[in-house]
């Protein structure tokens, strides 16, 4: 066997060595990455303003994640298009565990609402954690007539352009609540959308729109302030937070409901660990007594279903609003 000089013995052991090292690294970087997760701040995507149920919900979520994960949670608020503008951002990060988007139906509703969208709603995403359901509210100012789901069914019949209301923005919960309204009570109420609650119920407020169904959320601090009247809620039951408001199908609709869903979502491929230690942290969170009676004060019912769970909600509601869209005509304009 030929001998190898000392010299170059050195070099070959410590190449070898190094090689060794190599692949020991490469074997080891999925499941350490997921180890020390996370190491940095870890970016909230919102696709609503400021003021409205999504940056309310989703700030109530990132203030207990941080607290109980021991990293910054950054909210980034991406307004636009009904949540389009950061489900498209959200969709092209990295799924590293550092990026996630609080969201809500409106991820469902927008592929068909618009036609046509950088992102697949199921093939792009990965859910973590489906964490509450929020009823929607039918309101108006004090100052308005209306008292009941049929004086606003009356007054729309009375004649072309007698009511208006205000969403959130196009495609938002509150847009296609409305549309479903108009279609099954068989009135034409003229949409006049918002870039977001926070504006719709500043305009609410001053007479500028008639009325609006949007997210139980920010509303009922101006309902508890006597500055907002509730006419009816969404779902097929009444609300813990207004237990005196009829639902809109026992006030005048018969089979009218629609109750939104806000979760976390993360960029399709999160790792295994990752994604484990994140729903069940979110879970212990929705679990918790305080959080709990904060859901209760603003008319939320917490959830907190895994992945799996989660994923089937989305599966359901995918077609269940397609016929929405289509059987009410609702358009973005």
């Amino acid at each position: 066997m030929p001998s190898i000089p000392a010299g170059r013995g050195r070099s070959v052991i410590a190449g070898a060595l190094a090689a060794c090292a190599a692949v020991v690294l490469l074997q080891g970087a999925g499941p350490a990455s997921a180890q020390e997760w996370p190491a940095k701040p870890i970016r909230l995507l919102v696709g609503f303003p400021v003021g409205g149920a999504a940056d309310i919900l989703a700030r109530l979520h990132a203030t207990r994640l941080q607290d109980a994960i021991g990293q910054t949670i950054v909210v980034d608020n991406r307004g636009g298009a009904g949540g389009v503008i950061a489900t498209e951002i959200a969709a092209r990060a990295a799924p590293d565990g550092y990026t996630l988007l609080f969201t809500s139906l409106p991820h469902v509703i927008n592929p068909p609402l618009y036609g046509k969208v950088a992102y697949h709603p199921v093939k792009d995403f990965q859910p973590v954690t489906l964490l509450v359901n929020v009823p929607l509210l039918m309101a108006v100012a004090v100052a308005q007539p209306i008292r009941s789901v049929k004086d606003v069914i009356a007054l729309a019949k009375s004649g072309p352009g007698k009511v208006n209301y205000g969403s959130g923005g196009n495609g938002s919960s509150s847009h296609l609540a409305m549309e479903m309204f108009k279609s099954m009570a068989g009135v034409d109420i003229q949409h006049i959308p918002y870039k977001g609650t926070g504006p719709l119920i500043t305009d609410l407020l001053g007479g500028q729109v008639n009325l609006t169904i949007a997210s139980i959320v920010p509303l009922i601090p101006q309902v508890r302030a006597g500055k907002l009247r509730a006419v009816a809620v969404t779902g097929v039951r009444r609300s813990g937070a207004l237990p005196d408001v009829p639902t809109i199908a026992e006030a005048g609709v018969p089979g009218y409901d629609m109750t939104n869903w806000f979760g976390i979502l993360a960029p399709a491929g999160l790792p295994a660990p990752i994604l484990t230690r994140l729903d069940a942290t979110l879970r212990r969170i929705v679990a918790s007594p305080d959080v709990r009676e904060l859901y209760a004060q603003q008319g939320a019912d917490g959830v907190g279903a895994g992945p799996e769970a989660f994923a089937r909600v989305i599966a359901a509601d995918i077609p269940k609003w397609e016929k929405v869209v289509r059987q009410s005509g609702a358009r973005v304009d």
